[in-house]
């Protein structure tokens, strides 16, 4: 129990100082082309910036459950207490990688939606009061909220033959997916962002913080055009932006959501 606990606080550690460099390197780098593109500012009429300092000091706190979660999971790995070992091999990895990018996605959307449910949303309420999200508003979650929404980090390593590595590389992509989403300046909007493509652009994540009770999803924008919960403008408006129209807000003056 000695190793696995010494195992289990130096893994977090680890991981805790890569995402914070990661949180802040790619953040820097996205901060810095936004200053200079203010014309790809999807909601022009708001500055989610005025938010950041409020929203670093919260990411860096929830970033350390999300750390301890993961840390866990592989350290339980590292130990053996699995149900299966970590696949071996290149096919083995790319498949275990699309697996883990399909499942999570969808542990995502429904952990999104349940978080909406009244009884706890005074849990994911922190997240939504950046009506205009940043690079900096990733992580801005209730401890709570954080937990559930990346509670797969802790289970997949459990149940399922995942090598650590693609977990890693899979955590890496979710960050930049998530900084690039709240990035609130629209960066790849084309035709492979709307039907009938299933990958998403930051105007995707973008229209949820505006208008709040549409586009659940993370990677894909799958289980919400199955469940209906896709915004009715999202393909049209990425449309018009692959064809050059430049960002705007999905509905003036949108409201906050009741707190």
């Amino acid at each position: 129990m000695a190793g696995l606990a010494l195992d289990f606080l130096w893994i977090t550690a680890v991981l805790y100082a890569g995402h914070v460099a990661a949180y802040f390197g790619l953040g820097g780098v996205l901060a810095w082309w936004n200053a200079r593109h203010p014309e790809r500012r999807i909601q022009s009429g708001r500055r989610g910036e005025d938010r950041a300092r409020a929203e670093i000091v919260k990411s860096l706190k929830a970033l350390v459950p999300i750390c301890a979660m993961m840390g866990a999971g592989l350290a339980l790995q590292r130990h053996g207490i699995t149900l299966w070992k970590p696949a071996e091999g290149w096919a083995a990895w790319l498949g275990m990688f699309a697996l883990s990018v399909l499942l999570f996605d969808a542990w995502f959307y429904w952990a999104h939606r349940m978080m909406h449910w009244r009884p706890l949303y005074r849990f994911h309420r922190v997240h939504h009061r950046s009506l205009a999200p940043t690079v900096w508003s990733t992580y801005s979650d209730d401890p709570l909220d954080a937990v559930v929404h990346q509670g797969y980090l802790l289970i997949a390593p459990l149940v399922l033959p995942i090598p650590p590595s693609v977990l890693i590389v899979h955590r890496l992509y979710d960050h930049a997916n998530g900084q690039i989403g709240h990035a609130g300046f629209e960066y790849f909007a084309s035709p492979t962002a709307r039907r009938p493509w299933p990958l998403v652009c930051t105007t995707f994540h973008d229209q949820h913080h505006e208008l709040f009770n549409c586009n659940y999803g993370n990677f894909f924008s799958i289980w919400d055009r199955v469940m209906g919960t896709l915004h009715p403008g999202y393909d049209r408006k990425v449309g018009a932006m692959a064809a050059g129209a430049p960002p705007s807000p999905s509905r003036p003056g949108a409201a906050r959501p009741a707190e």
